[in-house]
């Protein structure tokens, strides 16, 4: 008797962590998402996404309107675009973030471009790497919505202070992308915090 009573607790245990685990993941993601904190920092990193010879796709120009929008307000005085290209292309997502930004009123010389990156945490990797050459502390990033949780994530594990201004428009912001975009980010989370911090990284580049 005392033997299955265990065997029970030990399921029960397990599927508490079963269950409770992706919901705490799915709970962090969504609420980075509706209540971002936004407060000023040192630079703006534009994550990287879609360009098509040279013109930022529909995802990657919400995210520069998002970052010329606060660095107008002052939040930051400095951007860096990040982001490699896809074999064949001639220019980069970060080339393409810097001369779209350099087009609409954000000075050249205060935008840094990355050429490297297919995924969120080489990019990120990469941006930090700089920062910390520049003796900069706080980041704000800005990414989708349901991307923040996981972006800022990464940020703090390698020594930075992010916070994350979201998309306001775009085909993912939060207006316009869907369930399935929240369940995809949180498996991603999840993913990150079990295997990324261990070494094990998964890409997440969706071309």
């Amino acid at each position: 008797m005392i033997f299955f009573k265990i065997i029970r607790r030990v399921i029960a245990a397990v599927l508490l962590i079963v269950i409770a685990v992706p919901l705490y993941a799915l709970g962090v993601t969504w609420q980075a998402a509706n209540n971002p904190l936004t407060r000023k920092g040192d630079v703006i990193v534009v994550l990287g996404a879609a360009q098509l010879n040279g013109r930022p796709g529909e995802v990657l120009e919400a995210r520069l309107q998002e970052a010329k929008r606060i660095y107008e307000l002052g939040l930051a005085p400095k951007i860096i675009t990040v982001g490699a290209g896809a074999p064949g292309d001639r220019t980069t997502e970060a080339a393409s973030g810097k001369y779209w930004l350099s087009n609409n009123g954000v000075k050249s010389r205060n935008v840094t471009s990355l050429e490297v990156g297919r995924d969120t945490w080489v990019s990120t990797e990469n941006y930090v790497k700089f920062m910390k050459v520049k003796d900069w502390k706080d980041v704000i990033i800005v990414t989708d919505p349901f991307h923040c949780r996981r972006a800022m994530t990464m940020a703090n594990d390698l020594g930075v202070v992010a916070t994350c201004s979201p998309v306001k428009t775009g085909p993912n912001s939060l207006e316009n992308s869907g369930k399935r975009y929240l369940v995809r980010e949180t498996g991603a989370y999840l993913s990150y915090v079990t295997l990324g911090r261990r070494g094990i990284h998964i890409s997440d580049h969706l071309g």
